[in-house]
């Protein structure tokens, strides 16, 4: 067993536990690899390991390993901060886009998807601790972003996503009841199925909150290669 599928299998047998003591069931919990930075050879090993969803945060590298390994059947996610002159290039390129805070953002991919493509599937990104540092909408803005974006044709709204900051897993439960609110008034409850919070120092903190997929990056891959 090499160290990719090792360290794979030590954070779904996390996932297992973190959902045991919480009284989930172990397959409730989606697990995203966060492969920034990562070459795309290291991507295909964890492929080879059972590894399907990849989560990307800088466009182009991710549009360069996307061309790499387009031979291999990977569900990309792109999980950072979306900006408009950018919308083009994910609508097309990626299943997933987690850092939507703004309905002009889900209206430029909504148009900039293509027909022969199904759905793209999008988390509301909430700023769930009022952190100055980070992006997202407040949770006050998600209800009249929910109706509004829910109209459009071609992305389907999955669910919320969250960075809450460190040392902090009262967000987590804070995010997890504004998602069950949400469900409870949406449009579409059956495609509102998705929370998209915890990594690899705090998953077990939030999936006892109640997230559906956790974003690991570190704990599957080992330190972080620097960013040219």
């Amino acid at each position: 067993m090499n160290m990719l599928q090792q360290s794979r299998n030590q954070v779904l047998a996390q996932i297992e536990t973190a959902c045991a003591q919480a009284g989930r069931e172990p397959d409730s919990v989606q697990l995203l690899a966060v492969s920034k930075t990562q070459p795309s050879a290291v991507l295909a090993d964890m492929y080879q390991a059972g590894q399907r969803a990849f989560g990307e945060n800088y466009l182009q590298e991710a549009l360069e390993k996307i061309t790499a390994l387009k031979d291999l059947e990977i569900e990309w996610h792109f999980i950072g901060h979306v900006q408009r002159n950018k919308t083009k290039h994910l609508a097309e390129n990626f299943a997933w886009v987690h850092g939507v805070d703004r309905l002009i953002i889900a209206e430029r991919l909504s148009n900039q998807r293509r027909e022969d493509q199904l759905a793209l599937n999008i988390c509301l990104q909430v700023n769930i601790d009022a952190q100055d540092t980070k992006d997202g909408c407040q949770p006050e803005e998600v209800t009249d972003l929910v109706r509004q974006i829910s109209q459009l044709p071609n992305v389907r709204l999955r669910g919320l996503m969250v960075i809450p900051a460190p040392g902090n897993p009262q967000a987590f439960i804070e995010a997890k009841a504004l998602f069950d609110r949400v469900k409870a008034q949406h449009a579409h409850p059956e495609d509102w199925d998705t929370l998209s919070m915890g990594m690899s120092a705090d998953m077990q903190a939030a999936i006892a909150a109640g997230s559906s997929m956790v974003r690991v990056g570190t704990a599957l891959f080992g330190a972080r290669p620097q960013k040219d």
